[in-house]
């Protein structure tokens, strides 16, 4: 597939948040619990609050794709891989400058960046060695419209 966009990879980064979110949470194994269950009567229950539903778990083809987006982020930065992380976990962006000590407008650029990093080399291309971040982010914007 050679028609890989930003916003396409920000959809499956994103659906791989997802997937992380609900996959069932990792036990440690050897503990159990010799307690027999508890029924509650209808008494008990009243006044009380539905229980939450859960999603379902995840398929295993979302799992697959989100184990394929997780190597995307190989291909950045460190810095830059944790922050196109916190936002595809959907952190807000004051957050993510307050981690990462950046203006907004520069956190916007890393991600755009990163971004556009992935895509280029989903299509087998090579990011531009000696370009400043902003102006690749600017020409991918140009070459896109």
């Amino acid at each position: 597939m050679t028609d890989w966009t930003r916003e396409r990879v920000e959809e499956r980064l994103s659906e791989a948040a997802d997937v992380m979110r609900r996959l069932p949470p990792v036990r440690v194994q050897g503990y159990y619990n010799l307690w027999p269950k508890v029924l509650h009567e209808f008494a008990d229950l009243v006044g009380q609050e539905p229980p939450r539903l859960k999603r379902p778990p995840p398929a295993p083809e979302a799992i697959s794709r989100m184990e394929e987006a997780l190597d995307w982020l190989r291909w950045l930065d460190a810095e830059d891989a944790k922050l196109v992380w916190a936002r595809v976990e959907r952190t807000p962006w004051k957050m993510i400058c307050w981690r990462f000590g950046i203006s907004r407008a520069t956190a916007h650029r890393h991600w755009e960046y990163a971004l556009s990093v992935i895509a280029w080399r989903l299509n087998g291309r090579r990011p531009p060695a000696k370009r400043s971040r902003r102006f690749v982010v600017e020409g991918t914007r140009a070459l896109s419209r």
